[in-house]
């Protein structure tokens, strides 16, 4: 029931019932004691007896929200029988209260980083109003006190993303703006780079500025990442951090640069005309336009020649042979290259180019003497009463290649090879033996001369070999530069007594027959006759030539002291003999 009830209402109860009879079943009914309710009776038209709960006082929900109550049944009999039974009474709220507040005035400080829904005070707005409209008002003062709860803020206002490398100290780079939200030591700002960079911050207010600290250089650096740090002082600190992006541009400070300043190249003879035989490149430690190459010939007082030899492309440094060399003409060729990029102003750098020719076997052996415009054959007289390894006749031939290439070789195509022998590297014919009376008087001799093939061969010697094959060199040039000083004297002696030429074969062969000397064109080998002994550079190479006859013929020496002669020698030593020449010699016996 409503704690609005009104006193002296009624509410109604239901009966008891008795399963006797007579006095046995008649009913009376009884309330517990308490302070607000009665217990009243109803009779029905059928004199049934209803029992009723009367309110005598006003009820106070406030005061208190239930009522427990015992209602008694008694029957009339002898004992007396009872039951009970419980009666709650809920008291049910109307609003008679205003609100009220413990305090007129309320004050509070929070922090302002309190969670939401967390309990300030025990009421819960600034005003108060319950559902029935009643209402109590009091002030509610909350102070918010400051927390570090905001990191600094930083903004570009404005920045360059290109700086060129070659920008003076103190130059800007951009200019930032740092700000924090809170206040006191938590809004206090400090600002500094990270890392070991040219770059400096210079404070004005709230604004930084961001300078080159030193000479920058984009070869070593090209771009940076400048980090600024930002920190306020609250505790504990919080920091936040703005990346800006900064790249260096090309300036053309650096020169192109050829990685050696001289290089040389090995090219054959007869090579294919418009065949590449080198590439020759620099690099530029520049961008860009900047590193762009291109390279030319350095003019000179040669342009033309070399110009009709060799070609270059600009752009790929590719040389070029514009037609075959030739060895025997053109042995090596220096040209001054230049580099020059594409910046401005311009730089270049040079190097130099040597191109060497390797000697190739394209030239046949010439044989000077016998001398081929004289006679297809020559004839030498050998005295009949020679003996074994006697000299009979020398064959001299040159070869206009380099190197082993030049390397000749004497051998014999005879009928009767038993009677003469050749000197595989003189070219001297001597007799094998002594003549006999069943010996024919006549002997056709067929001299075979082509390149050296055996160099090869020697190249498996020891090195103990090469050392004896020395000092046989040296022992036949002091030999030689003696025979020189006698030849020398024995010339002047011939100019002053116009003597004959027998009286200087005798001391080379055997006495002869003045009789016959008339008969033949004096074809014979001319006495004396120089040598010249040349040894191969090749430690391995064991051989030596007699090069360089007193006939005016121009041939190659077998030592180069340049590296295109040396090279020639090494890349040659095995060249096939692609040519050969045969000379015939006619032996006539002077008995004939």
């Amino acid at each position: 029931m409503s704690e609005s009830t009104s006193p002296g209402r009624r509410f109604f109860l239901h009966n008891a019932e008795d399963l006797d009879v007579g006095v046995n079943s008649l009913i009376s009914y009884s309330l517990s004691e308490n302070q607000y309710f009665a217990l009243g009776e109803k009779v029905s038209t059928d004199g049934s007896v209803f029992p009723e709960l009367i309110l005598e006082k006003p009820l106070d929900r406030e005061t208190q929200n239930k009522h427990e109550l015992i209602l008694t049944a008694s029957d009339g009999g002898n004992p007396v029988q009872t039951g009970t039974a419980l009666i709650n009474i809920i008291i049910n709220d109307i609003n008679d209260n205003s609100p009220v507040f413990t305090q007129d005035v309320y004050k509070v400080s929070v922090r302002e980083n309190i969670p939401v829904n967390s309990t300030i005070l025990q009421v819960s707005a600034i005003q108060a109003e319950d559902g029935g409209g009643l209402a109590a008002k009091a002030k509610v003062l909350i102070e918010i006190t400051d927390e570090n709860d905001n990191a600094p803020e930083i903004s570009i206002t404005s920045s360059s993303d290109l700086i060129p490398e070659d920008s003076a100290p103190g130059t800007m780079v951009a200019l930032i703006k740092v700000w924090d939200r809170d206040s006191g030591e938590n809004g206090e700002v400090q600002c500094i780079i990270l890392g070991n960079l040219p770059f400096e911050l210079i404070s004005a207010s709230n604004f930084y500025k961001i300078v080159t600290q030193s000479n920058l250089d984009r070869e070593k650096i090209s771009s940076y990442n400048i980090t600024i740090q930002a920190s306020d002082k609250g505790s504990p600190e919080l920091v936040s951090r703005k990346v800006i992006k900064l790249e260096v541009s090309d300036v053309n400070d650096n020169a192109p640069v050829f990685e050696k300043l001289g290089y040389a190249v090995f090219v054959y003879e007869h090579n294919l005309p418009g065949a590449s035989i080198f590439i020759i490149q620099a690099r530029d430690l520049d961008s860009e336009d900047n590193a762009k190459i291109t390279y030319s010939v350095m003019t000179g007082s040669d342009e033309d020649l070399l110009s009709s030899f060799i070609s270059m492309n600009p752009v790929t440094g590719v040389i070029y042979a514009q037609r075959s060399f030739d060895f025997e003409m053109n042995r090596e060729f220096n040209i001054q290259i230049i580099a020059r990029d594409n910046g401005s102003p311009s730089l270049n750098s040079s190097t130099t180019l040597r191109i060497c020719i390797v000697d190739q076997n394209d030239n046949s052996p010439v044989i000077l003497y016998p001398s081929p415009e004289v006679d297809s054959s020559t004839f030498e007289m050998v005295p009949w009463t020679s003996e074994q390894g006697s000299l009979v006749s020398k064959v001299v031939a040159v070869d206009a290649d380099s190197g082993h290439n030049a390397w000749l070789s004497y051998f014999l195509q005879s009928l009767e090879p038993s009677l003469f022998t050749i000197d595989q590297h003189t070219g001297e014919i001597r007799t094998s033996r002594g003549f006999h009376e069943k010996d024919i008087m006549k002997h056709g001799i067929v001299v075979l001369v082509l390149p050296e093939l055996s160099s090869q061969s020697n190249k498996e010697e020891s090195q103990s070999n090469l050392q004896f094959y020395l000092v046989i060199a040296l022992a036949l040039i002091s030999f030689f530069f003696m025979l020189t000083v006698i030849i020398a004297v024995v010339s002047k002696y011939k100019e002053s007594k116009s003597s004959s030429f027998g009286s200087l074969s005798t001391s080379l062969y055997p006495q002869i027959d003045p009789r016959f000397l008339s008969q033949f064109n004096p074809g014979t080998l001319p006495l004396p006759y120089s040598y010249d002994v040349c040894v191969t550079l090749d430690p391995s190479e064991q051989e030596f030539a007699f090069l360089q006859p007193q006939h005016n013929v121009p041939v190659d020496s077998l030592i180069d002291a340049e590296d295109c002669g040396i090279v020639n020698d090494t890349l040659k030593n095995s060249a096939p003999a692609k040519n050969l020449t045969l000379q015939k010699i006619k032996h006539v016996n002077p008995e004939m």
